[in-house]
């Protein structure tokens, strides 16, 4: 084999190994793209289940003050039956009935299973909310620390094929190897690192 031949063979290897590094900086840009969606997709869970549980609790807060008031003016007309005495018949009855009704709506507004809406249905509802908020919250640093360490290994890995430094082309492996497990972690929530999640 003359040196011409090696010489050939080299450079043959070398433009065999940049046609492969294009396809690792392609699967890395594919593997950004999956990721990106991952994290818009946590962001827009986030605040879609921050703005319902805001308003199931604004919801709650109205059936408790509606309660409040039910068993208020109950507790109204039962002080004056028992300070009017001399009420009988006809009015007491009007009167004992609205009780009955004011207590039947403060119950209402308390539980009420099969409308769902009653404060007790409403407070469960809110609270799954606000750990579906939670989960996609600690999801998300994940996704942006992927997206990042993605983005600096298609950097790196296109700066080796321009100087041809494998130092470069390990550095992106690498980083492209822990961004990847972070995307991954990002969708199962496997493993919680304090300071990401």
């Amino acid at each position: 084999m003359s040196m011409e031949d090696v010489l050939d063979r080299l450079k043959s290897d070398a433009e065999e190994l940049k046609k492969w590094v294009g396809v690792y900086i392609g699967v890395l840009a594919v593997l950004l793209a999956v990721c990106n969606v991952g994290g818009a997709n946590a962001a827009k869970d986030a605040t879609r289940a921050n703005i319902e549980a805001s308003n199931i609790w604004a919801f709650f807060q109205a059936k408790n003050l509606r309660r409040t008031v039910y068993t208020v003016a109950a507790d109204d007309l039962e002080a004056m039956l028992a300070t009017q005495q001399g009420l009988a018949g006809a009015a007491r009855k009007v009167v004992e009935d609205k009780i009955a009704v004011h207590r039947s709506e403060a119950a209402r507004m308390r539980s009420e299973p099969k409308a769902g809406d009653g404060a007790e249905q409403l407070f469960a509802k809110a609270k799954a909310l606000e750990v579906e908020r939670d989960i996609a919250l600690r999801k998300d640093p994940y996704f942006d620390w992927s997206q990042a360490l993605l983005q600096i290994a298609i950097v790196l890995a296109s700066v080796y094929l321009i100087v041809g430094s494998f130092l470069l082309l390990g550095l992106s492996g690498g980083l492209a190897g822990l961004g990847i497990l972070l995307m991954l972690n990002g969708y199962t929530l496997a493993v919680a690192l304090p300071l990401l999640g």
